[in-house]
């Protein structure tokens, strides 16, 4: 499939106008926070306070009983600056991610789409919300879990990501300038190889709006 072709198919998935694996969930909230500030998807989303979308993000949460306490805390088994990770059983993980990486929730929710349409078989389910006892709002995602077999050589990560459009930028960040697609910060313990296949598991997308939307 051509470049534009792939934007269209992305363009239309992030308007929620097209389906990608557990995706209903994720553009329904988009749609609703995009509808509440006024904006589309084409707006940058600088001028909204991230506070005040969260304050809305959490009564869509309450209005249709999204909160999700699922997890055993004692089955913890890394953390990073974005997020924390628990087994749920030999076949899932779960993780409480804070959206500390981007200005906004619908960046976040932006970056799961991203991430399940480009690496399905890591695709990301939003299970729901939890609130720590910090008052820390965190979004709650469950992930197949994979187990490394060898260590990931990140010159085949760039080999990957080159054959298909994404230029090395600077160390482990990437750029799509047809697509206008950000994929930051892919050391070796957000890819993980197992039996010689690479498995992306903690991506972080980012979009330039002025080239991703253009032509829309």
């Amino acid at each position: 499939m051509d470049s534009k072709s792939i934007k269209n198919e992305l363009q239309n998935i992030l308007s929620g106008k097209s389906e990608v694996s557990f995706g209903e969930p994720i553009q329904a909230i988009t749609r609703y926070l995009r509808e509440s500030f006024g904006t589309s998807e084409k707006t940058q989303k600088d001028e909204s306070n991230k506070s005040e979308e969260t304050a809305r993000l959490i009564d869509y949460i309450n209005n249709h009983h999204f909160w999700s306490c699922d997890i055993n805390f004692g089955l913890f088994i890394s953390s990073g600056a974005e997020q924390r990770v628990f087994i749920k059983n030999s076949r899932k993980v779960l993780k409480l991610n804070d959206g500390i990486y981007y200005a906004s929730w619908v960046d976040y929710l932006n970056n799961l789409l991203l991430n399940n349409y480009f690496f399905p078989d890591t695709a990301y389910n939003l299970v729901g919300f939890y609130k720590s006892d910090t008052d820390i709002l965190y979004a709650l995602v469950e992930q197949n879990y994979i187990e490394f077999t060898q260590l990931t050589d990140l010159n085949r990560v760039k080999e990957f990501l080159q054959a298909n459009g994404f230029n090395n930028t600077r160390n482990n960040d990437y750029f799509h300038p047809d697509l206008g697609i950000i994929l930051e910060d892919l050391h070796d313990e957000k890819v993980l190889t197992s039996h010689e296949i690479l498995y992306f598991i903690d991506t972080v997308f980012f979009i330039r709006p002025e080239i991703f939307w253009q032509g829309l």
